[in-house]
C-alpha cells in the first residue's frame, strides 16, 4: 500500500531542499527528512511550547493551562510513589518526558494530515533504548558497577552460569518487548482507521477513533508503567 504523502513533510522537505540550494546542492527528489522524524519534532515542539507557556507563571489559584500541567505531574507522582517510592520522585523528569511524548505521538494520527510517529518502529525503538539505558545508568549509580554487575549473577556464586544468560535475555528482551508492544497497537490502530474512512468515510471511523484515544493513552501509561519497573527492580537494595 502506498504511503500516503502529508502535506507537512512535503513542505518541510521542500523547506529544506530550497536551503541546500541556496548553497549549490541539490538533493534527489525523495523525502530528505522522514515523515515519521518530521512528526516527532512537531510533538516536541508542541510539548515545549505547551510547557513553556504554562510554567512561565505560576499562580495560587491556577489556570485552565497551570491546572492540566498540575495534574499531569500528581499523576506520574502517584505512579512513581507506587512503583518505586517517594525517593523515585526524581525520575519524573524522564518517565514523564518520555510518557507525554509518546501518548502526544500515539494521539498525533487521529488528526487530518498528521501521522503517529509511534506507528513508525524506529521511534518505539528509540524510547525502549532510551529506558534501557536510563535503568541501568541508574541502576549502575545507586550501586556501582561491579555490584551491580554482580546482582546478574544470583544469589550464589555457583548459579552464576544458569542465572547470568537467564539476566542478560531478560533485560535485553524488555526493549524489544516495549518497542514491538506500542509500535503494533498503534500502528495496527491506525491502519484500521484508515481502512474503514476509505470504505465509509466521515461516520462510521468516529467510533474507532474513540476507542483509538483510550488505547493510545493507555500504550503510554503501560510504557510508563514498565519502565518505572525496571528502574524500581534496578534501585533495589537487594542488589
Amino acid at each position: 500500500m502506498e504511503e500516503h504523502k502529508l502535506i507537512i513533510v512535503d513542505w518541510v522537505n521542500g523547506l529544506l531542499r530550497g536551503l541546500l540550494g541556496l548553497f549549490g546542492i541539490h538533493p534527489e527528489n525523495h523525502d530528505l527528512i522522514p515523515s515519521h522524524v518530521v512528526m516527532a519534532l512537531l510533538v516536541t515542539a508542541l510539548l515545549i511550547t505547551l510547557f513553556r507557556l504554562g510554567s512561565r507563571h505560576f499562580e495560587l489559584f491556577p489556570g485552565r493551562l497551570q491546572a492540566l500541567m498540575e495534574m499531569i505531574y500528581r499523576g506520574f507522582r502517584s505512579l512513581v510513589d507506587d512503583v518505586i517510592g517517594p525517593e523515585g520522585r526524581r525520575f519524573i523528569p524522564a518517565l514523564g518526558t518520555v510518557g507525554l511524548f509518546i501518548a502526544s505521538c500515539n494521539l498525533l494520527g487521529l488528526l487530518p494530515e498528521l501521522a503517529s510517529p509511534t506507528a513508525n518502529l524506529n521511534v518505539t525503538v528509540g524510547c525502549a533504548v532510551f529506558i534501557f539505558i536510563y535503568y541501568h545508568y541508574q541502576g549502575v549509580r545507586r550501586h556501582g558497577l561491579l555490584k551491580y554487575m554482580r546482582s546478574f549473577a544470583g544469589p550464589v556464586w555457583w548459579m552464576a552460569p544458569l542465572f547470568v544468560p537467564i539476566e542478560v535475555i531478560s533485560h535485553f528482551s524488555r526493549p524489544l518487548s516495549l518497542s514491538m508492544r506500542l509500535f503494533g497497537n498503534i500502528f495496527g490502530e491506525d491502519l484500521v482507521i484508515i481502512i474503514i474512512a476509505s470504505l465509509v468515510p466521515f461516520i462510521a471511523p468516529l467510533p474507532m477513533m474513540g476507542l483509538a484515544v483510550f488505547t493510545s493513552l493507555l500504550q503510554a501509561f503501560i510504557f510508563v508503567m514498565l519502565s518505572a519497573i525496571y528502574l524500581a527492580g534496578a534501585m533495589e537494595s537487594e542488589h
